[in-house]
């Protein structure tokens, strides 16, 4: 095994994908999300093996015999790594590998190799590297690095690059780690975190007066192409699995003049590691303090359902299960089964059906975005000061007024508002304002 993990490479890894799954449980799609995965890490996929199994092997997950048949196509295919679309315990890698003679890592691990790829900030650097220590602590004799020599995380350096897919993230590798060290590391890590996350709250909490709208989804589903179609925010666009981990917050000018922010989060994926979502927390924040969230769905994809699901199951893992939440089924222009997007918008019947890509129906997400901003509508009697021209003005932008009259100095408006806008309307008058609802 340590001939195994003490290989860097700097080509493309030859990689052959293994599911083992239960009798009892449902099929998944052919491997086509972990190829995905593999291939945002750096992988050339070779192989596809599968097995359905009755019961997991407490020694090597799938049966002695498949693992045999396994090295036999590691040789053949000339591979350089297994990845497992399963969740392998350190005694199952450290028998495969030594049954097989190759590098093999389960599907976390890749997850978090894809993150510490794509980490740019200073902050998703700390949360990249937090995540994998934490994964990777039960796991660290003999197959993780020293922390000495931190090569920082991931692709964001020549150094992180260096190793192969599951190697890199915590720095070079040796034999032994000091589990003092480790914990050591990780306590550093959640102070400097912790520290992030209050000036991120307190970031988030600041914007009072505005509301705040959300976009989360799956991995790879548009939000980024969505964000940029909705405010010219020039985010970057690939068509990859969690092509950038930073959320970005801009304006969105609504129909009406009304502005709102708009923010993007990292994508979901189906068994996220709960390490990443609770080292994530400080960009999750941004979904937990929305007023609004906006689900994008690809509905081009054959599995956005189960996608729905994963996203769901995220959602209340972080509390926010019980938000306001419109679903935007998106790539609608890319759909090749029209029946699967008529399906998904009988099951979601208040979604919106747009294409980020081609600008389609954007008008009418910014329609529907505009009444959830508003709220209930509710009549008003409004008395202020004459001198006071933001309330009438604020009326006659966010609301309707009915009728308006002047006596003694003081202005009597009777409007029709939305719920959601009375804060800023109290704060506007602050003052000799007073408001009753007819």
């Amino acid at each position: 095994m340590e001939k195994v993990r003490n290989t860097l490479r700097v080509t493309k890894e030859r990689a052959i994908l293994v599911a083992a799954t239960l009798h009892t449980s449902a099929a998944r799609d052919d491997l086509a999300e972990l190829t995905a995965l593999a291939e945002s890490a750096g992988a050339v996929v070779v192989d596809k093996f599968r097995q359905r199994i009755r019961k997991i092997n407490a020694a090597l997950y799938i049966g002695t015999g498949k693992a045999e048949q396994l090295a036999e196509r590691v040789r053949r295919f000339k591979a350089d790594v297994i990845i497992f679309d399963n969740n392998l315990s350190p005694g199952q890698i450290r028998e495969l590998e030594k049954i097989t003679g190759v590098k093999v890592i389960d599907r976390s691990e890749l997850i978090l190799d894809i993150f510490a790829t794509r980490a740019k900030t200073k902050q998703a650097k700390l949360q990249v590297e937090l995540a994998q220590l934490e994964y990777t602590y039960p796991r660290l004799t003999r197959m993780w690095a020293h922390l000495d020599s931190v090569a920082g995380v991931g692709g964001a350096t020549a150094a992180g690059v260096v190793g192969g897919i599951g190697t890199r993230g915590p720095g070079e590798q040796q034999l032994e780690i000091d589990r003092r060290l480790v914990n050591r590391k990780i306590t550093d890590l959640k102070r400097s975190l912790a520290h992030i996350d209050k000036q991120k709250v307190l970031e988030i909490k600041g914007r009072t007066g505005l509301f705040k709208i959300c976009l989360v989804g799956y991995t790879n589903s548009g939000k980024s192409t969505l964000l940029n179609a909705l405010t010219d925010a020039d985010a970057l666009v690939e068509d990859r699995l969690f092509a950038t981990l930073d959320t970005r917050t801009r304006k969105w000018t609504l129909v009406g003049a009304a502005v709102v922010l708009l923010s993007d989060t990292v994508g979901f994926v189906e068994n996220l590691p709960h390490q990443l979502v609770a080292s994530f927390k400080a960009t999750l924040e941004e979904a937990i303090n929305a007023d609004l969230l906006l689900h994008i769905v690809d509905a081009a994809n054959p599995c956005a359902l189960r996608q729905i699901e994963s996203v769901d199951k995220v959602l209340a893992e972080i509390g926010c299960a019980e938000k306001p939440i419109l679903k935007v089924l998106n790539k609608i222009d890319a759909v090749k089964t029209p029946g699967e997007l008529e399906l998904l918008q009988t099951l979601f019947a208040d979604a919106v059906s747009v294409s980020a890509k081609k600008g389609l129906n954007l008008e009418q997400l910014n329609q529907i975005v505009h009444a959830k901003y508003k709220g209930q509508e509710i009549l008003l009697r409004i008395t202020v000061s004459a001198s006071n021209s933001k309330v009438p003005s604020f009326l006659s932008a966010f609301g309707q007024i009915v009728t308006q009259q002047y006596c003694d100095g003081l202005v009597i408006i009777e409007a029709r508002l939305g719920q959601n806008q009375l804060a800023a309307l109290e704060r506007l008058g602050s003052e000799g304002i007073e408001i009753v609802q007819l």
